[in-house]
């Protein structure tokens, strides 16, 4: 027995984003008490820079917009997505439990979702997939609802949105700004929206920030504990249970002891350059990744080394990405969607459907990856009549891009597709041949190649304007290229746990004590990404389970 206990808590929670957070508010709501332990200065995680969505099919905001899912549709789903990747108990455990704790943080906490209608499941067409989607996204929120400390501490996306609070729903719109009335209408909107919070002094977050402030809120209003500034050195184990962590903080070793259960909720390795070229496809680099700084396997070693069983190592929430000199990786998400564009390997050859599920897209990347021939980095092609038309990393339509990308040479600019070829070091007739190849396509209305615009996914970042809203020839000079890498969110591979969240050794017996969730974990979702959310919803999600675990536990023990 330790006797030299520095704190004790019934949960320490490793880890702010919203894996971390869901697991700290389900304990004060369960009546235990939580601390939360955050290994940089600030909380949030990477759900902090994400947009926030979460997917959880048949919760109470899908029913009353009236989608009609069904656990039945939502299970047939999985299996035709995830499949036999993961144990079916997972499954089973993310379908039933899931809506249960979109529920219950709406009923008793600040946590309100709102259903975001058209953001199609990422394979529609499949089994049980719904083409309106199964995506809600936080409300926007207030942030000066959070004192001081709260508000100077909090992760901050820094997005480039022009000072605007936008939702996952107005970006969509505001996509087609020059094109559509429904993009003015909602430009209008958004503007007035600034000017209303701008007369009442409000401060308004919306996505991945919107969701942490809310929890936060709700974590301060519940009366749970978090620390910054204090990463996980230790987990300590008593006759074969975790019962506690060592953290450091404030330049002092100290030993927290968790008398329910400790909840792993760190993140994954995405800023480990060791792991990633222990595990993950090569080419690989932390520069490429969009997660928050910070996570670099810390939690996961730690438990390895008590015989904690993994999977998934080799995989990431894949995000095809520019690394912006001197700035952090811009994740391409509708601009892979927009007419005028193409993305091509080192030999000026179309791989993929560009306008594919982001982790599909990456997955393409690797695949296709061979000498003479790289996709890392691939080239995005973009003529003149699409980067006046449409949004482009987080330019508006028509801003060029600017001044020192061009003169450094990392965005390629040339009159004709052939003087670009140059540029980018291709054959200019081979890339010449490519780009008069797909303009056909978009004459015609129809990708033979790569079927782009074939799915209601691939459409909800188009032109609806357009005979296929994801195809127009890239005819107008000047032309641009720019490099595209394999990035992502979040590695996805982790510790294996059972339903409830347990983590399992090799042997598949639990560590009794020791729980996981969000990307320290395997992901439920195994090898594939099946909707907008589908990350941060099971994060959520067996958080809940791991403390309704810890709570049971705990409650039949005193029974006794």
């Amino acid at each position: 027995m330790n006797d030299t206990w520095d704190h004790t808590y019934d949960v320490v929670v490793v880890g702010s984003g919203s894996a971390g957070m869901a697991a700290a508010l389900t304990a004060r709501l369960r009546g235990l008490t939580v601390l939360v332990v955050e290994k940089t200065e600030v909380y949030g995680g990477s759900t902090a820079l994400s947009g926030g969505a979460v997917w959880v099919p048949n919760n109470f905001h899908l029913d009353a917009a009236g989608l009609g899912d069904t656990p039945e549709k939502a299970r047939a789903y999985l299996d035709a997505t995830v499949g036999d990747r993961v144990p079916a108990e997972r499954k089973d455990a993310y379908l039933a439990h899931g809506p249960r704790m979109v529920r219950e943080f709406h009923d008793r906490t600040a946590v309100r979702f709102v259903y975001t209608p058209g953001y199609s499941d990422y394979y529609p067409e499949r089994l049980g997939g719904y083409p309106q989607g199964r995506s809600v996204e936080p409300r926007i929120f207030d942030f000066k609802r959070l004192g001081p400390e709260q508000r100077a501490t909090m992760r901050r996306a820094g997005l480039p949105t022009y000072g605007l609070t936008i939702t996952s729903k107005d970006f969509r719109l505001l996509n087609m700004v020059g094109r559509t009335w429904a993009g003015r209408r909602t430009a209008a909107r958004v503007g007035g929206r600034a000017v209303k919070a701008l007369l009442s002094g409000q401060r308004l977050l919306s996505l991945g920030e919107a969701l942490i402030a809310r929890m936060r809120h709700s974590l301060d209003a519940l009366g749970g504990e978090l620390w910054l500034s204090a990463p996980l050195t230790g987990l300590v184990e008593e006759d074969g249970r975790i019962t506690g962590v060592r953290v450091t903080r404030d330049g002092r070793d100290l030993t927290i002891r968790a008398t329910g259960g400790v909840v792993l909720a760190s993140g994954g390795f995405s800023h480990d350059q060791r792991l990633r070229e222990k595990h993950l496809p090569a080419p690989t680099s932390t520069e490429w990744s969009a997660a928050a700084d910070g996570q670099t396997g810390d939690a996961l070693e730690l438990a390895t080394a008590l015989g904690a069983g993994t999977d998934l190592m080799d995989k990431v929430w894949g995000a095809p990405s520019v690394v912006v000199p001197d700035g952090a990786p811009f994740f391409l998400v509708a601009d892979r969607g927009v007419p005028g564009m193409v993305i091509v390997d080192g030999a000026g050859d179309r791989y993929a459907n560009e306008a594919a599920p982001y982790h599909e897209f990456v997955d393409a990347m690797y695949a296709n990856d061979r000498p003479g021939a790289s996709t890392v980095p691939s080239w995005l092609i973009l003529d003149a009549a699409a980067k006046s038309r449409y949004l482009f990393m987080g330019l508006l339509p028509g801003r060029p891009f600017p001044r020192p990308w061009l003169e450094n040479g990392f965005v390629k600019q040339a009159a004709t597709v052939e003087e670009l070829a140059v540029s980018i070091g291709v054959a200019p007739g081979r890339l010449r041949a490519t780009v008069d190849r797909f303009n056909g396509f978009a004459r015609a209305g129809r990708d033979e190649d790569f079927h782009r615009g074939d799915s209601v996914y691939d459409r909800y970042y188009g032109d609806p304007t357009l005979l296929n809203p994801n195809l127009a020839p890239l005819e107008k000079g000047p032309f641009h290229a720019i490099p595209v890498h394999p990035g992502d969110i979040g590695t996805k591979g982790g510790l294996v746990t059972d339903a409830t969240a347990r983590v399992l050794r090799e042997d598949g017996t639990p560590i009794h004590g020791l729980y996981a969730s969000g990307n320290v974990s395997a992901a439920v979702m195994g090898e594939t990404y099946p909707g907008p959310g589908a990350t941060i919803g099971p994060a959520m999600t067996f958080s809940w389970l791991a403390v309704n675990d810890i709570a049971r536990t705990r409650e039949a023990r005193e029974s006794r």
